[in-house]
């Protein structure tokens, strides 16, 4: 069952990549970007992870966007995948990238600082 949903996971998260980047009108939504899907076993639910680059207001606004639009979301998923049950969509948000790019900056401020 795993292969299955890790297909289904990359299949959900290159159609709402699409979605997002084509048919998705919110001016809330900005640069959004879907870094991973996680589905249910029973395929009940799915996790989605969203980045989005920003303010934490437009974040928040973005994910409250994307959140109200899961409905449109799911039905959009319905109608390309060829699924029996189309997965609940619950919209998480991902600071991993922001992470990283932490990380980055202060080994580079350890970097810069033994250097000198």
């Amino acid at each position: 069952m795993s292969q299955r949903t890790d297909r289904i996971d990359s299949q959900i998260r290159a159609e709402l990549m699409e979605l997002l980047q084509r048919e998705m009108k919110d001016p809330r939504i900005g640069f959004a970007t879907v870094t991973r899907v996680e589905t249910a076993r029973d395929l009940g639910s799915a996790r989605v992870w969203v980045s989005v680059l920003g303010t934490p207001d437009e974040q928040s606004a973005a994910l409250d966007a994307l959140s109200a639009a899961a409905p449109w979301l799911r039905r959009q998923l319905g109608e390309r995948l060829t699924l029996r049950r189309v997965p609940q969509l619950v919209i998480r948000r991902d600071d991993s990238i922001e992470s990283g790019d932490r990380v980055l900056r202060i080994l580079r401020d350890i970097e810069e600082g033994g250097a000198g």
